[in-house]
């Protein structure tokens, strides 16, 4: 029984081995920046500074796991008001990207140095969505007639300008490899759009009928980690 173990054991490390042999580095760190846009109550949009850092982690070549931490500004006007949230945010996602929907070889370190630019470039296209938070820290002024009109529709201004609330991200955007070797490129520039939807309806200290949301149009940098030569 025991040797029957210790050969299921054996194939199943030799499995995994095989796997990430066709991919040598399963996880990459990011740095990034770009512009938020809120999409608040006070709704005239202004366009703002985050940036992130990043950790992902590969299952097959082209689906992930992460974590993402997030530094930014979101601010707007409207009403005769204003608001500005300096925010802090982690969350956690995972991304598929087009060439797990391709025809590619078997042998991905033999793809990595056939294909073409745009197939490679192609084939890192993705789509992601995740779970996380978002401390806020909130600074707004209200008119007494935004105010009322809030008021009057149902809706509150709220003293909790320093709370956490959760918020779904969904994230579209490409990995664009640059250079070959035989297991893949060690570095990306990486383009990326994320759009969070607060569950809650706190980004600009005003509770009213409609979810806040911002969006995140980032531009970064990926170096994979554990370099084989």
């Amino acid at each position: 029984m025991k040797k029957i173990i210790l050969s299921i054991t054996v194939l199943a490390l030799c499995s995994i081995t095989a796997a990430f042999a066709q991919f040598t580095r399963p996880i990459s760190v990011g740095l990034g920046g770009g512009t938020t846009i809120n999409l608040t109550d006070l709704a005239n949009v202004e366009a703002r500074f985050a940036g992130h850092l990043e950790v992902d982690g590969l299952i097959t070549p082209f689906i992930s796991v992460g974590l993402r931490g997030e530094k930014g500004w979101l601010s707007g006007h409207g009403h005769l008001s204003e608001f500005e949230n300096d925010y802090y945010g982690l969350q956690a996602n995972g991304k598929i990207r087009l060439g797990q929907f391709l025809p590619l070889p078997d042998n991905y370190s033999y793809y990595t140095l056939k294909a073409s630019t745009l197939s490679r470039i192609a084939s890192n296209i993705y789509i992601g969505a995740g779970a996380g938070f978002i401390k806020n820290n909130i600074e707004n002024q209200i008119s007494s007639i935004y105010y009322d009109a809030v008021t009057e529709q149902g809706g509150e201004l709220t003293d909790d300008l320093n709370g956490m609330q959760f918020v779904v991200p969904i994230h579209l955007g490409v990995d664009i490899p640059l250079g070959r070797t035989l297991y893949g490129p060690q570095w990306a520039i990486n383009v990326n759009y994320q759009h969070s939807i607060t569950t809650g309806d706190n980004l600009d200290g005003v509770i009213n009928n409609k979810k806040d949301h911002y969006g995140y149009v980032s531009i970064g940098v990926k170096y994979g980690l554990f370099h084989r030569q």
